[in-house]
This record gives C-alpha cells, structure tokens and sequence, in this order.
C-alpha cells in the first residue's frame, strides 16, 4: 500500500510526531509505501517525492505583516490545500493518514483529499489518530480560561470557548478557533473520515459527542517500545547521579507544569522529607521542583538512562490535572515492571488497575497523594506483589500495534 502520512509538525516536537515517526518505518519495515505531508522546517526529518510542504507557521515568532494575515490561514488554508493535491497528483495514496491538522493545515484538506479522490475515480481511505481532543474541544486540551477541567463545548456550541477565553487567555483567540470548530462542524468535514483511532476508551467517549463521527471510532491503545536493560546499567545509572545501589527512590517523569500538576506533586514530596524524589523533565515550573529539598532533578533523560531511571524505581507518579489520553510515561512504567500511582482522570485509570498495578488518587489532592505515596513506599509486600502483576501486563509492541493499523487501513478492523 501507499500511504501518505499528514502531521503540521515533521520534526521532532512532542507525541504525535514520535507517533508518525514510529509508525511509519514499521509500515516501511513491512513492505509498505509512506510518504509525509505537513509544514516545512529546518529540522524536518522526512518529506514526499513532490517536495511540497506547507510554509512553516510559528503563532509566536514571526514578523507583524505575517501575524496579521494568520487569522485567515488557521480556519482555512489555501497553500495546505493546494499543495496536498500536489502530493496526491504525484503519489497516488490508498490511504491518507492524518494527525494533527488543525490550525496550522486546516481540516480543509479533508474535502480536499475526497475531490482528488472523485476527480480520479480512486478509492483512498482516510484515517485519523487522535492526539487530542481538537474536533471537539477548540482549545484542544478540555481545559477553560481559568484553568479548570470544562466540558462545555462538545454539545457543539462553542460560545464558553469565547467567554471564558479557553485559547491561550486571549477573547480573539478563542473567537478564530470557534469560528474554525463551527464552520467544520457545520460542513460536517469530519465525516469524510472513514475511520477514527482513538487511544483510550475515555478519548473514544469524548470524540463520540460529534455526530459526523458515529460509527467511525476505533480505540486502539498506543505501542510500546521499550528497550529493556540489565541491571549492571541501572546500577551505573545510580552510580553517575551519586546514589548507592540499593538506594530507594520514588520517580516522576515528564514536563514540569501546571496542567501535569507539578504543584501537587511538589507539595506531596516536601510532606515525605524521609523519602528521596528523583524528577526528570523539564519546563515552566523548573524553579519549584528544584526548591524541594529532597527532589533530584536529573534533567530531560532518554533512551537507555531513561529505561535505567525507571527500571531503579520503587514506583512511578502521574499526577496529570488535564485529560491525558494514553500517556507513554504510564505504558512505559508498567511495561518495565514499575507500578505506578496515577491520578484518576482521563485515560490513566484504562492503563493502571487500581490495587493491582498501582493505585489511583483523586486529581489535583495533594494530601491524597501523598498519603499513597508513603503507604506504598513503607509496604514492600505490596510493592512486590504489584511488580509481579505489572510483569503480567502485554501491551501491543510496534509491530504488533502496526499489523492492527493495516487492518484498519483496509477496512478489516473487527
């Protein structure tokens, strides 16, 4: 088979792209044609044989002149337009995969793909794996202005988005993407879309608000790719952050902000000054984690220490007060051997059984976690027997995860 990939991003930037990136060398891997679709970038890692690509779009960098005509380009994107019919012309999919198009490419290039398609006389799939909850929620996160968990747009009315300035805090914002989520809705754009994947059951509930997607959702659990080290590499790991080998630590993992609540697990790890924290990340509240005296902030880690980090862990935290979808901190952690204590929202209760792989607490309770955290961390029997359970756990693996795509691809999904 063709397929066309499309993502905004081609480089390295967050999920979505390590999603495609992933994905499709093991379409490649297993004799399939791919080809990306999205905005062009000094880093970007892969292209199509037209060499087309959309302008790169920063909304926070860039000159006046160019910030004054973004408002039109958002809600519909001529040049996205006009250059994936470019790469259609020349590759000819079966299939067009999309991710996240929104803003950026627009979900004008839906309509798009299925004029190619009739201007041929083609038959060409389009999938799409939601990241987010974007064709819902206008500022794509289920969060308001204010910070609090909202879910007042997936009736379809998009007035709240506007009121309570959900995009960025910003009243003109917040009024471009519902004037993008209306219009879109009101084509019935996300209809063309044969089949939806989504990564939880609870994004599959979200996305099941819109009508034009009735019928059309798959949840599929993302893949894992973990590989795995020994346990001389887990010592050397120790070893070079200045630990004992034996020294027991409690580890988070991941950005350091707000929305993953940075602040609720700060204040739980200063109530447990008898218990060592290692954080390893990065962002905006940087400054607090360090603040805690009984936190080691190891920095951003990946590849082997990341897995040597986990691996010497008594347990993990995700403490997310946003909608999390299938979080690879969780799958990873799990994966590993490691139980986890999660907060109780979105779709980390799919991926931690409560009392088996881990334990949940109420999200942005502070006290809660914290009193999980020390009971956990002083019962070893406990502790033992939720790392025999994770042991258990078989989540699909990239090729696995693949075989399950291509099903959807050729409409032969269960």
């Amino acid at each position: 088979m063709k397929i066309l990939m499309v993502n905004k991003f081609l480089h390295a930037n967050g999920g979505s792209e390590t999603y495609i990136f992933e994905l499709g060398k093991e379409l490649v891997r297993k004799g399939h044609e791919v080809e990306y679709f999205g905005m062009d970038h000094p880093d970007r890692l892969v292209g199509n044989s037209a060499n087309e690509y959309v302008s790169n779009m920063d909304f926070h960098k860039g000159g006046r002149l160019s910030k004054l005509f973004y408002p039109f380009k958002i809600i519909y994107s001529r040049e996205a337009v006009r250059k994936i019919r470019i790469v259609l012309d020349k590759m000819q999919p079966d299939v067009v995969h999309l991710n996240n198009i929104n803003f950026q490419l627009t979900p004008a290039i839906i309509t798009e793909i299925r004029r190619w398609q009739k201007d041929n006389d083609r038959s060409v799939r389009i999938v799409a794996t939601i990241h987010d909850p974007q064709w819902v929620c206008p500022n794509h996160m289920l969060i308001d202005g204010r910070g609090d968990k909202c879910r007042e747009c997936l009736s379809g009315h998009y007035g709240s988005c506007v009121k309570k300035g959900c995009v960025h805090g910003s009243k003109l914002k917040s009024l471009l993407a519902a004037i993008e989520a209306v219009l879109y809705r009101r084509l019935k754009t996300y209809r063309q879309v044969d089949t939806v994947i989504t990564p939880s059951r609870f994004m599959a509930g979200v996305m099941g608000h819109n009508p034009d997607l009735e019928g059309r959702i798959e949840t599929l659990y993302n893949f894992v790719s973990v590989n795995d080290v020994n346990e001389d590499k887990v010592a050397d790991y120790k070893k070079r952050q200045g630990l004992n080998e034996d020294t027991p630590y409690v580890l988070y993992f991941g950005r350091f902000s707000e929305e993953k609540g940075i602040h609720t697990l700060t204040a739980a790890a200063a109530a447990l000054p008898e218990i060592l924290f290692i954080f390893a990340g990065s962002g905006p509240e940087e400054d607090e984690v360090n603040e805690v005296d009984n936190i080691i902030n190891v920095g951003f880690t990946t590849g082997e220490d990341l897995v040597a980090l986990i691996k010497g862990a008594s347990f993990s935290l995700i403490a997310s007060e946003c909608y999390e979808n299938c979080p690879f901190t969780v799958m990873e952690s799990l994966s590993l051997g490691i139980p986890v204590i999660g907060s109780d929202i979105g779709g980390i209760p799919e991926l931690i059984d409560d009392k088996v792989t881990g334990e949940l607490f109420p999200s942005g309770d502070a006290d809660a976690l914290r009193d999980k955290i020390y009971e956990l961390y002083n019962d070893e029997d406990k502790l033992r027997q939720y790392r025999e359970n994770c042991s258990k756990i078989g989540f699909d693996d990239l090729g696995t995860y693949t075989d399950k795509v291509i099903k959807i691809y050729t409409g032969q999904a269960e």
